[in-house]
């Protein structure tokens, strides 16, 4: 390794992306290319930086298979923050390999990570929680220790362990201190802002309250029945009942628990899940058969009886009823949340994200366009999607997860 290149390699560790490409921007050799990428991917070009770190990966010789992996390796990380979700994890596993083959531990981590986010951004947060047990951040850099340490607090906080989270954050702020990178102690910053953030709001007679994660977690740990409309299903203390592919019977659920004590006609219940504003007979009929179906779901939990009028909830052991709308309104609650992020989605990287189709997310962004909410840059394939950052609460509870089919 030459001056120019240990040099650049060493202004790129402490974050200072333009004293990289002072040494190298003129230079086209493979260690050049590659760390040119990794300063445009530092500074947000991310387009550019595949484009060069493809070029370096390219330009390795097959007896460098090491440099060649940890092409591969930065090559999946502007990937995801391109949010490109669609490659196969099978690349980077085999880099990850090749890594460990040749004892170069923190790159291998580093892949590993990457694939972990990448379950994150996902839903699917058991596999994501298996990725982040098996790795050992013992004796990491403080930048890679601070990035583990982030992944293992949006995982607590999905899952709602918020104490958990907390302790990942403050090793992650200490992590990020020693580090020395702005971008970084800003990422840990604001994730622990999110804690004190809104996150859920409680519907009352009359109004409504605002919950933090913790208060939400404790609320959902208690013995109250509570109709989540964050994330779609029923639940009291530990069992809990998902909704999520099944909007017909949490329609119903959420109209019952919003009337609690009382009753709801039957018009209003078939106006709220089935979306018609005259019903006759057939309805009528269907809204008997998927009271059945939602009785005999929630049947450890509550019952649902029949009355003059229509149809009562009446939870046992003498709980309370809680209803939890999402902080704001609408149907695309998941997808505002994910475009929240700040970064560029495309439409198949959403879709992949919310398991629906693609033709259904284009649908829902549509809606959000006109409305202003969102935005799209680019053409074609190259079409990306946008939205303004959500200020004064915090989307945790309206991230897609992977549930399981009923």
């Amino acid at each position: 390794m030459d001056s120019l290149i240990a040099a650049s390699a060493r202004a790129l560790a402490s974050g200072d992306a333009l004293g990289a490409l002072k040494r190298v921007a003129l230079r086209d050799d493979p260690p050049a290319l590659a760390l040119r990428g990794i300063a445009m991917a530092q500074l947000g070009e991310h387009p550019r930086a595949r484009e060069l770190l493809r070029r370096a990966a390219r330009g390795f010789g097959a007896h460098e298979a090491l440099s060649r992996a940890r092409c591969i390796v930065a090559e999946a990380e502007v990937a995801l923050a391109m949010r490109d979700l669609g490659g196969s994890p099978r690349t980077l596993a085999a880099a990850s390999a090749t890594l460990e083959a040749h004892a170069d531990r923190a790159n291998a981590l580093q892949a590993r990570l990457i694939a972990a986010r990448r379950l994150l951004l996902l839903g699917r947060l058991d596999e994501a929680t298996a990725a982040l047990a098996a790795l050992d951040v013992r004796g990491l850099s403080p930048a890679l220790a601070a990035t583990a340490e982030l992944a293992a607090a949006e995982l607590s906080l999905r899952s709602l362990h918020v104490d958990a989270a907390r302790a990942a954050l403050a090793r992650a702020h200490e992590a990020a201190g020693h580090a020395r990178v702005p971008a970084l102690l800003a990422e840990v910053a604001e994730a622990q802002a999110a804690l004190d953030r809104p996150a859920a709001r409680r519907l009352l007679a009359g109004g409504e309250q605002a919950l933090r994660l913790d208060e939400v977690a404790a609320l959902l740990a208690s013995n109250a029945l509570v109709v989540d409309a964050c994330r779609r299903g029923v639940g009291t203390g530990g069992t809990w009942r998902p909704l999520a592919r099944r909007p017909v019977l949490f329609s119903l659920a959420r109209a019952l628990a919003e009337a609690w004590p009382g009753d709801v006609d039957r018009e209003t219940l078939i106006a709220s899940a089935f979306r018609t504003r005259h019903p006759d007979e057939t309805h009528r009929a269907r809204l008997r058969v998927e009271i059945g179906r939602l009785r005999a779901l929630v049947k450890a939990l509550a019952q649902i009886e029949a009355t003059p009028q229509g149809f009562a909830l009446k939870p046992l052991g003498a709980r309370d009823v809680v209803v939890l709308a999402p902080p704001i309104d609408g149907d695309q609650g998941s997808l505002v949340a994910l475009l929240s992020d700040g970064a560029a989605w495309s439409t198949s990287a959403l879709a992949l994200a919310l398991g629906a189709s693609q033709r259904t997310v284009q649908r829902a962004l549509a809606e959000l366009e006109a409305a202003g909410r969102v935005r799209a840059i680019g053409r074609a394939r190259a079409q990306r999607w946008l939205a303004p950052p959500l200020a004064g609460f915090t989307t945790i509870l309206l991230l897609p997860a992977a549930l399981p089919i009923e």
